[in-house]
């Protein structure tokens, strides 16, 4: 394990909890002059200290991992490139700002947000007057970055949902409907034309929950789940959203709807069991949704949340795109990051999954900065059956560091060690630094601004 020094943090959880450094010096049993040390990265926070601190402090030790910063530090490398006119950072004055001051590096994200949203209002306003069209408002503000960010905060883990999942007796998809029934809701299919935007709808005041009859068992199981987790744990669900500290009422609706899925998903696959079935069956996708009874993306999405301190699963990456390149999902317990700004990687196998629809595609991939994973894809798709019925398609994706493949089943055949055997992938067009790419779509930021600082240079 590397050397960690995250004195700022370690600070900011003691004054949070109104701690002098004599107090949790001796909580710790350590001198206060050597807690005074490692607040100012005067000495490293090892292993059995980082261990002290998670109980003494009720966190996870794993927010002093550098893989809970690293994503971090590439957002705000992204946002800080796309600045006209600034002198680049480097990387090591990020690391050092998002270590120590990751508050700090949140609020950068979320000021270019609104910038981007301002800017995006501004060429609304501005083509609405050239077409001498009325002003028929402001864009809505996208809540989607905001829920995701808050969802890694938590490094994709809500333990307190997962317990709570873990006590339901059956997870069956009658004893779901009938725990339902016991609480005076009633449980209906409707016409599968609406899938594309309601896969289910509560009516609260008919206590009725309607179900598209376009779906399959296990999808009409996770959606009584979901509705079983808003209506026995809101108390908790509430709370949940309250600490998010979300900005806007769409956030948090969007919170409170990502909640209820993860509650959802950890009812029909729950942690020990399904930890255990993973690790067992070494990480087979296809083995583990058949014997709990879900779909491929469900796996994957769950697969992404085994962070439980004491009992985590394999760190891994997930990602779900469309045709054109939208992410519509991305959830990280690794170190793994797609640019914001510029867009994903046309070389990545995740694209070619569209082209081979049901098959599971893999591919050793190595980033800019050496950092090399193996990715599995496929191609899933959702909708009413029947000719000329509206659907939707996607790409799912898994990945995760190359030292963690031999885990996986999808590793065996290939030769991890082999360098020539990994395909070079970016980040994104805008901030990936390879000169040599053939995929290249425009002219990468990052090197535009070396070539302006080697010019200036005297």
């Amino acid at each position: 394990m590397s050397k960690v020094f995250m004195g700022a943090r370690l600070q900011r959880l003691r004054e949070e909890r109104k701690m002098t450094q004599a107090a949790l010096a001796k909580a710790l049993d350590i001198s206060p002059s050597y807690l005074n040390q490692m607040e100012r990265n005067q000495r490293p926070l090892t292993v059995p200290i980082l261990l002290r601190i998670g109980s003494v402090l009720e966190v996870n030790p794993q927010i002093f991992s550098e893989h809970d910063s690293a994503s971090l530090v590439a957002d705000v490398r992204d946002v800080l490139s796309d600045l006209p006119g600034t002198e680049p950072t480097s990387l090591a004055e990020l690391k050092m700002l998002v270590e120590n001051m990751p508050g700090v590096a949140r609020a950068i994200l979320q000021l270019q947000r609104r910038y981007r949203m301002t800017a995006e209002r501004a060429e609304s306003l501005e083509a609405q007057f050239d077409s001498n069209e009325a002003n028929q408002g402001s864009l809505p503000p996208s809540a989607d970055e905001e829920v995701r960010d808050y969802l890694n905060r938590r490094q994709n883990y809500i333990g307190e949902l997962d317990d709570a999942a873990e006590s339901l007796p059956d997870n069956s998809a009658s004893a779901l409907r009938h725990r339902l029934q016991l609480r005076g809701v009633t449980v209906l299919t409707a016409p599968g034309e609406d899938v594309l935007t309601h896969k289910r709808r509560y009516d609260a005041q008919q206590q009725v929950l309607w179900l598209s009859d376009s779906m399959n068992a296990s999808q009409q199981a996770f959606q009584m789940a979901a509705q079983l987790g808003l209506l026995e744990h809101a108390g908790l669900i509430d709370t949940l959203v309250t600490q998010a500290a979300l900005s806007s009422d769409a956030a948090r609706a969007g919170a409170r709807l990502a909640l209820s899925n993860y509650y959802a998903g950890a009812a029909l696959m729950p942690y020990g069991a399904f930890l255990q079935a993973a690790e067992t069956h070494a990480y087979d996708i296809e083995r583990l949704a058949h014997q709990f009874g879900v779909g491929f993306e469900a796996v994957c999405h769950r697969l992404s949340t085994m962070q439980r301190p004491g009992q985590s699963g394999l760190p891994v990456f997930f990602v779900r795109v469309d045709r054109a390149g939208n992410v519509s999902k991305r959830q990280s317990a690794t170190a793994f990051h797609f640019s914001r700004v510029g867009g994903t990687c046309p070389l990545w196998i995740v694209y070619e999954a569209f082209s081979q629809p049901g098959r599971v595609l893999r591919q050793i991939a190595r980033m800019p900065d050496g950092g090399t994973h193996l990715w599995i894809a496929r191609h899933v798709s959702t909708g009413p059956s029947g000719f000329n019925a509206p659907s939707k398609s996607f790409a799912v994706a898994l990945g995760c560091d190359i030292s963690q493949a031999h885990r996986l089943v999808y590793a065996r055949g290939l030769d991890l060690q082999d360098p020539s055997a990994a395909t070079p992938i970016g980040t994104g067009c805008k901030v990936c630094d390879r000169s040599d790419c053939p995929q290249r779509a425009f002219p990468s930021i990052l090197l535009s601004r070396e070539r302006q600082g080697s010019r200036s240079t005297p």
